[in-house]
């Protein structure tokens, strides 16, 4: 299986010249009226996201050339569980019909290799899968990242990802004397335990970023990231037959009402269940 690999400015391999050259065309276009503090601030902070619909078509194009058949694909997503991050699920499941959720607070994969073998028993006969995994973050009506504004809350904006800054919120003490938490015994609050112990050694990277709201979201990836391709390797065997396993992660930006979601793709390749790329 040729490995197909996306820059952050390119969602496709150097290979598919003429798709990236399509693509770019549809880029940040659109007919809707969007508000540009929030896009300005997306494109300032986030070059080469684009927006989740146009993902969603993307990958169909890119993964049809490559023996993918929506019929039999299946669509797993390791988002986190706020409620914002649907509009993208929703998205693919307009193509690709039920979606397997691997993810939990800040985007990991928290369900783990048990999931992801459970996930690879439900592809349909002679089919494959699409892993879309990665962490969030919010662009508010007035173009700050790391908040957004949301339904039925008319005091302002909040942060978004919580989990995250309440993650980077802990790293910060850490790096002030704070012993770090030890791993939870108990499922009382393990999640959030352990984003914070798996984001601690970028500690660093987050003190000494002169933005480090931005930052936190590519930090958090670079961890899921890791995390995800071990889940792979270790549970790959599981898809049957000739079936591939496209892995897309990435970076979700959430945005306020009538504007819509964009999402920053970071890499692009096809596995197959030896895990070879």
């Amino acid at each position: 299986v040729r490995k197909e690999t996306i820059s952050i400015n390119n969602m496709v391999s150097e290979n598919e010249k003429v798709l990236v050259t399509e693509f770019k065309k549809r880029k940040l276009l659109s007919t809707d009226a969007e508000d540009s503090n929030v896009t300005d601030a997306i494109k300032e902070h986030f070059p080469g996201a684009i927006k989740s619909s146009d993902l969603a078509k993307h990958m169909k194009a890119v993964l049809n050339k490559h023996g993918y058949a929506d019929e039999n694909t299946l669509i797993a997503t390791s988002l986190c569980c706020d409620e914002v991050n649907r509009e993208l699920e929703n998205d693919l499941t307009s193509i690709y019909n039920y979606n397997f959720s691997m993810g939990g607070l800040a985007g990991f994969a928290f369900g783990g290799v048990t999931s992801f073998g459970a996930m690879a028993h439900h592809i349909p006969d002679n089919g494959s899968c699409i892993v879309l995994y990665g962490p969030h973050v919010g662009v508010d009506d007035t173009g700050v990242v790391g908040k957004v504004n949301r339904r039925g809350r008319h005091g302002g904006s909040g942060a978004c990802c919580g989990s995250a800054a309440a993650a980077a919120g802990y790293c910060k003490l850490v790096q002030e004397g704070k012993t770090p938490i030890a791993p939870p015994t108990e499922p009382l609050d393990a999640q959030q335990t352990f984003v914070g112990n798996l984001l601690l050694p970028h500690a660093d990277r987050l003190s000494s970023s002169q933005e480090p709201d931005v930052e936190l979201p590519l930090a958090l990836f670079d961890v899921q990231d890791e995390l995800m391709k071990k889940i792979i390797s270790k549970g790959c065997g599981e898809v049957a037959g000739q079936g591939k396993i496209a892995m897309i992660g990435g970076i979700q930006i959430n945005t306020p009402a009538g504007t819509c979601e964009y999402f920053l793709p970071k890499v692009f390749e096809i596995r197959d269940n030896k895990n070879t790329k």
